[in-house]
């Protein structure tokens, strides 16, 4: 099965596309050769933040694992935006995750693995990927994670 055929299996998963408004003074993803970097992406239900406090006090370890499942699954609606298709890509580059972490709560890793087995699930070998998360104060609209990431995509001639 091809990447894109992957990612459609998950159906009932799948957030629908979200597109920022106009004017912004960001970019939601730059190509930049064979690179795309995604902007920070937070676990977006279609104009809802799901997801929302501290973990490790309001969300749970296994609910912030699946917040960073439904962040990766925008990042992947956005990566589909720009190229087309996810049959596009070569290989996940690298992942980076804030953690909105409540004081001593630090399995931040194990939040971000919500990402990465997501990322292999679709794309095997070629999902996988450098990475760091860290835990952070506070995030944008209270969400418990946002995920940037680096994506290497086929060149075309």
């Amino acid at each position: 099965m091809s990447f894109e055929d992957n990612f459609l299996q998950l159906a009932e998963e799948v957030p629908p596309v979200y597109l920022p408004p106009p004017g912004q003074k960001y970019r939601y993803w730059k190509r930049t050769g064979s690179l795309v970097v995604l902007s920070g992406h937070g676990p977006r239900w279609g104009t809802e933040f799901r997801y929302k406090g501290k973990v490790g006090r309001e969300i749970s370890l296994e609910q912030a694992y699946g917040a960073a499942r439904l962040t990766t699954l925008n990042l992947l609606q956005t990566l589909r935006q720009a190229l087309g298709s996810l049959d596009q890509v070569d290989e996940i580059v690298e992942v980076f995750a804030a953690v909105n972490s409540a004081p001593g709560f630090t399995e931040q890793s194990k939040v971000l693995n919500g990402c990465s087995d997501c990322l292999v699930a679709i794309f095997g070998e070629r999902g996988m990927h450098t990475r760091m998360a860290i835990g952070v104060a506070e995030l944008p609209f209270n969400i418990a994670v946002e995920i940037k990431m680096t994506v290497q995509v086929a060149i075309q001639s």
